[in-house]
C-alpha cells in the first residue's frame, strides 16, 4: 500500500473555501451545534416554539404515523426530525447514533428502527463521497466516489418520490419499510466496503481489491452484485486508463502512485555498462505487493510489455501498439477481453525489440565479434600483438603504457583479418591496477574469481598466493565497447564474465608460446648435433607440457566455448523476446565459465600452478641451454632464431664438464617431478568429479594422458 503522505505531498490541496463553507458539502446536517449557538439561540423566538413543543406520545397514534414518517423521510437524507434525531459520537467517520422520543408508540419506534440502517448507510456513503473526492485520494477513489454519487442521486430521487406519495396521503410506516427494502441490501454492502476502505486508508489497487471480494461474497443475490460490479467497473475505468498507457506505450502516467509497477528513477541506463551488480533491467521497473486481482496473472506480462515499449521509446524509436478494434481497456469484463488485448500488446512489443535489437542494433553481430576478441575465435591479431607488445606486457601493471599498449592492440588488429570486421573499433584494452574500473586492484585471475560473490560455488580452497611480480601478462584484457540497449543483453556484468574467460585463454596462450620458444630451442640443439641426455630429457619434459597445454587449449576451445556458442546462437534464433536472449545468452556465459573451470577454485587452482611450472621451465631453458656448449658457427639459422628469440649470452668456448651435464640434468629431473606430481595430483580431482559434471570427461580424457613417456 503506497504512502499517503508522499502521494498528497505531490497532489493539489483543497481549497480552504471548500472546508470552511460546510454548506457546500452537505456535512451541516450532521454537525453538531456547539454550545456557542445554542446559547445564542435561546433568545429568539425558535426556542419558545420548540419548548412549547408537544411530546409525540401527547398525540393519537394516527397522527404518531404521520409524524414519524416525515421525520423518516427527513432521516433517511441525513436531516434531524422532530422526534428522531441524528448524533454523531466518537472520532470515527460511522460513529452515528439515531434516537426517537421516548414517548413514541413501541410499534412506530419498531418500525423507525427498522429504517435507521438505510439513514446510516446514506450518511456512510454521503461522507466518504465527499471525502473521497479531493485530490490526493486518488484516481480509483475518484471514479468510485462519482459512481457513488450517482447511486445517492437515484436514491433521492426514490426519498422524493416517497415523500411526494406521502403529501398525497397515499404512504403508511409499512408501506415505506416496503418501498427502502430493496435499496437496503446493496446500500449496506457498500457500507461494508466504505467502512474498511475509510479504516485503512485503501487507494488504487487495495480499493478494486475490495469490491471484488465483497462483490464474491454477494454471489446470492443477484441484484446487489450487480450494483457491486457496476461500481467495480466505474472504479476500473481510472486504473485501466493507466494500465492502457503502459501496456500501448510503455509510460507510467500515475500521479497518485496507485498503479501496481513501480519506477525507480535513480536506476539509470548508463549503469549497464558500468556496473557489474547493475539492477536497472530488474529492477528500474517492478510489481508491487498490491496487484489487482483480475490482473495478478498477467501481472508479469504487463510488466515486460512496458518495459519493451520504454526501451524502444529510449532508443528514440517512436513505438505504440497499433490500435486495433474493441482494443481499448476499458473494462475488466467476464469475457477476458482484457487479457487478448494485454497479450496482443505483449506480442507486438516483444517482437519489435527484438526485430530493433537484431536488424537496428546488429546484436547477432556484436556477439560474433566478441566471440572473435574475446573468446578468441579468431587469434590471428592476437599472435601477432603478442608478439609487438611483448616488451610491454613483460612491464609491472603500474609501469605499463596504456596509451601505447592500446595503439599496438590498433596496429595488431589492423593488420590482420581482423581490419575487415567493422566492429573492431570497438575493442580497447584493459589493465589491472590502470583499467580498474571492473578491477580493484592488481590481482591474479584466481584472486578476481574470488571476489565476484555471483561466481562463488561454495568450495573452500587454501589461501591463493600471488605471484610475487605480476606482470602485464596476467593481468592484461581487451574490453568492448557496449551501447544502449545492446547492453541490456551484453552488460557489464556479461563482458565480465567474457574477459574472465579472454584472461584465461590468454594466458594458456602466452605459456603455449614461451614453451614452443624453448622447444625451437632444443631443436636449434639437435640441429647442432648436441644429443646428450640432459637435452634428450629436457626435451622429453617440454615436449610434454606443450602437450598439456595443447590439450588444455583445444578443451577449452573446441571442447566448450564452440559447442555452447551454437547451442546459444540456435537458440537466439529462435527467441521470441529480449527477455529470452537475456537467458539464454546468461546461461551461455554459466556454462562456459563453469566447464572453463573457472568456478571450481580447486580445479583452477591445479591448472594455474601446472601453467606456472610450465613457465618457469620455459624460462630456465635459457640457462640449461647455455649451460651446454653451443659451437662457434653461429651462421646456422635455427641457432640465430634461438639466439634471437631467447637473448642468449655468447656460448661459453670452454666445454662442459660431467658435473655440469649432471646439474643440468638434476635440474631438468626437478622440473618433471614437480610437473609429473601435479598431473598426478589433478587425476583424482579430474576423475572423481568426471561422474557428475560430464564434462569434464573430455579434459580428462585429453589431460590424464600427460607425462606417460616418462613413465615408459
Amino acid at each position: 500500500m503506497m504512502d499517503a503522505a508522499a502521494v498528497s505531498s505531490r497532489c493539489p490541496c483543497t481549497p480552504q473555501w471548500n472546508l470552511d463553507r460546510p454548506f457546500l458539502t452537505g456535512n451541516f446536517h450532521q454537525e453538531e451545534k456547539s454550545t456557542s449557538v445554542l446559547a445564542e439561540a435561546k433568545g429568539n423566538s425558535l426556542d419558545v416554539c420548540l419548548e412549547s413543543e408537544k411530546p409525540i406520545g401527547c398525540y393519537n397514534a394516527s397522527l404518531q404515523e404521520m409524524i414519524v414518517i416525515d421525520d423518516l423521510l427527513s432521516a433517511l437524507t441525513g436531516i434531524d426530525g422532530r422526534y428522531i434525531s441524528i448524533k454523531k459520537s466518537g472520532g470515527g467517520e460511522d460513529a452515528f447514533s439515531f434516537h426517537v422520543d421516548g414517548s413514541m408508540d413501541l410499534a412506530l419506534q419498531e418500525s423507525a428502527k427498522r429504517i435507521f440502517p438505510l439513514c446510516k448507510s446514506y450518511l456512510l456513503i454521503n461522507q466518504f463521497v465527499e471525502s473521497r473526492s479531493q485530490f490526493k485520494s486518488g484516481l480509483v477513489n475518484h471514479a468510485f466516489a462519482a459512481a457513488l454519487r450517482a447511486l445517492l442521486l437515484d436514491y433521492q430521487a426514490m426519498v422524493a418520490q416517497l415523500e411526494h406519495q406521502f403529501r398525497l396521503g397515499r404512504l403508511s410506516i409499512q408501506g415505506l419499510w416496503f418501498y427502502c427494502q430493496p435499496m437496503m441490501g446493496s446500500m449496506q454492502a457498500l457500507s461494508i466496503v466504505i467502512k474498511k476502505a475509510s479504516a485503512y486508508n485503501f487507494v488504487g489497487s487495495a480499493v478494486l481489491n475490495l469490491l471484488q471480494s465483497q462483490a464474491k461474497l454477494m454471489a446470492g443475490n443477484y441484484l446487489v452484485r450487480s450494483l457491486l460490479e457496476k461500481m467495480i467497473d466505474s472504479a476500473n475505468s481510472a486504473y485501466l486508463g493507466i494500465l492502457e498507457r503502459w501496456v500501448y506505450e510503455g509510460v507510467i502516467d500515475d500521479l497518485h502512485d496507485e498503479f501496481f509497477i513501480a519506477e525507480n528513477k535513480s536506476l539509470q541506463k548508463e549503469s549497464l555498462t558500468q556496473d557489474y551488480d547493475a539492477m536497472y533491467w530488474r529492477q528500474r521497473y517492478s510489481l508491487k505487493d498490491d496487484i489487482p486481482s483480475f490482473l495478478a496473472n498477467s501481472a508479469e506480462t504487463i510488466l515486460t510489455t512496458g518495459k519493451y515499449l520504454n526501451v524502444m521509446r529510449e532508443c528514440g524509436h517512436t513505438v505504440q501498439v497499433p490500435a486495433l478494434e474493441n482494443s481499448k481497456l476499458t473494462s475488466f469484463g467476464s469475457n477476458d477481453h482484457y487479457l487478448e488485448c494485454i497479450k496482443s500488446a505483449y506480442d507486438f512489443a516483444s517482437g519489435e525489440l527484438l526485430n530493433l535489437m537484431k536488424d537496428k542494433y546488429d546484436l547477432n553481430g556484436k556477439l560474433r565479434s566478441i566471440k572473435h576478441y574475446l573468446l578468441l575465435d579468431q587469434g590471428d591479431f592476437l599472435v601477432h600483438f603478442m608478439d609487438i607488445a611483448r616488451d610491454e606486457l613483460a612491464k609491472t601493471p603500474n609501469e605499463i603504457s596504456v596509451e601505447k599498449l592500446q595503439s599496438l592492440l590498433d596496429i595488431a588488429l589492423r593488420s590482420t583479418a581482423a581490419a575487415a570486421d567493422p566492429l573492431h573499433e570497438d575493442v580497447t584494452c584493459s589493465v589491472v591496477g590502470i583499467m580498474s574500473f571492473w578491477f580493484q586492484d592488481s590481482c591474479s585471475l584466481l584472486k578476481r574469481l574470488s571476489t565476484l560473490k555471483d561466481l562463488q560455488t561454495g568450495e573452500t580452497v587454501a589461501e591463493t598466493e600471488e605471484p610475487l611480480s605480476v606482470t602485464g601478462v596476467e593481468t592484461f584484457s581487451v574490453n568492448y565497447k557496449v551501447k544502449w540497449p545492446l547492453s541490456l543483453v551484453i552488460s557489464r556484468k556479461a563482458l565480465t564474465k567474457y574477459q574472465l574467460i579472454f584472461r584465461f585463454l590468454f594466458h594458456c596462450k602466452h605459456v603455449h608460446r614461451q614453451l614452443c620458444a624453448a622447444w625451437e630451442v632444443h631443436q636449434g640443439a639437435r640441429a647442432r648435433d648436441r644429443h646428450g641426455t640432459a637435452i634428450s630429457t629436457s626435451s622429453i619434459l617440454c615436449r610434454n607440457m606443450l602437450k598439456f597445454i595443447n590439450s588444455l587449449l583445444h578443451y577449452l576451445t573446441f571442447e566448450v566455448l564452440e559447442p555452447n556458442w551454437h547451442v546459444m546462437h540456435n537458440k537466439l534464433e529462435n527467441a521470441k523476446s529480449i527477455d529470452e536472449v537475456i537467458q539464454y545468452h546468461d546461461f551461455f556465459m554459466e556454462k562456459c565459465l563453469k566447464e572453463c573451470s573457472l568456478l571450481s577454485p580447486i580445479l583452477l587452482k591445479k591448472l594455474e600452478k601446472l601453467k606456472l611450472v610450465c613457465l618457469q621451465y620455459a624460462a630456465a631453458t635459457q640457462w640449461l641451454m647455455n649451460s651446454i656448449e653451443v659451437p662457434e658457427d653461429t651462421d646456422n639459422p635455427s641457432y640465430e632464431s634461438c639466439k634471437v628469440l631467447l637473448k642468449l649470452r655468447k656460448p661459453s668456448k670452454k666445454p662442459n664438464s660431467p658435473t655440469q651435464e649432471s646439474s643440468v640434468i638434476q635440474c631438468v629431473l626437478k622440473f618433471e617431478r614437480e610437473f609429473t606430481s601435479e598431473l598426478q595430483s589433478l587425476r583424482p580431482i579430474l576423475s572423481s568429479r568426471a561422474q557428475a559434471e560430464p564434462y569434464l570427461t573430455h579434459l580428462a580424457q585429453l589431460i590424464l594422458g600427460v607425462g606417460m613417456d616418462q613413465q615408459m
